[in-house]
């Protein structure tokens, strides 16, 4: 009977493909290790001024560090947390775009462990129990033939050592896109879409659920899940997001 392999035989082939075939920087397409090189990492991505602690935006400089923003005081969300590791703006949001849309899956990691080094920065954040992407519906997930956010939460599962649970929720209603509905029309576009999976509503009974994504714009897709998750028990939601689009672009 043969011996199970350990980490360093699991690890290997892939540290041997990077060291026989080095990538391109996506960004500035100088040789690097990774998807996007440390130079452009540390450019791009990292602190970039005090957040909302409950949905991500920057704070106005009345409001202190920590403190949550006018906006969730006035009409809290259904989600606990959001960390997002930067602002969708040039030139992050042509690698969204490009995982998203151009099928550039490399990159997925990438955003993952810029997602788990934000969360890990955070002083006394509790890690979720188990992480679940948002789901696609099931006519955009055939046109795309993947879920980024899932792309994502594998990688980011890993690295922090939190259950994936890629099919908790389902898309219960086909939607149309955010992106293209008017903002003042997204929360009703988006109202009723998900549901929770048959058999699952054991998984997250009184437990903290993670939600992954690419992106967080207006909030209202992540607002909706989490409702579902709170309405079928979880005890807290948390965002883990790549990237969130600045107030005045979006929501």
């Amino acid at each position: 009977m043969s011996e199970p392999m350990g980490p360093f035989a699991l690890r290997w082939p892939r540290t041997l493909a990077r060291a026989l075939l080095p990538c391109s920087c996506a960004l500035c397409g100088e040789l690097a290790s990774d998807a996007v090189c440390a130079p452009c990492t540390l450019r791009y991505t990292g602190p970039d001024g005090p957040r909302c602690p409950r949905c991500a935006n920057p704070l106005d400089p009345s409001e202190m560090e920590g403190q949550t923003c006018a906006g969730c005081m006035s009409e809290a969300p259904a989600f606990d947390a959001t960390v997002v590791a930067s602002d969708y703006a040039a030139p992050l949001d042509g690698l969204v775009l490009g995982l998203k849309f151009g099928a550039r899956l490399p990159l997925a990691p990438w955003f993952a462990g810029r997602i788990r080094d934000v969360v890990l920065a955070q002083p006394g954040w509790r890690l979720p129990d188990l992480l679940c992407p948002v789901p696609l519906g099931p006519r955009r997930l055939a046109e795309r033939g993947f879920n980024q956010a899932l792309e994502i939460a594998r990688p980011l599962s890993a690295m922090l050592g939190v259950h994936l649970q890629p099919r908790l929720a389902m898309r219960a209603i086909e939607t149309a896109a955010q992106s293209g509905v008017a903002p003042r029309e997204r929360a009703g576009n988006i109202r009723g879409a998900f549901a929770l999976a048959p058999g699952m509503a054991a998984l997250i009974e009184g437990r903290h659920v993670g939600v992954v994504d690419d992106v967080m714009t207006s909030g209202h897709t992540l607002n909706e899940l989490a409702a579902t998750l709170k309405a079928a028990g979880a005890a807290r939601v948390s965002n883990l997001v790549f990237a969130r689009t600045p107030p005045h672009q979006g929501a």
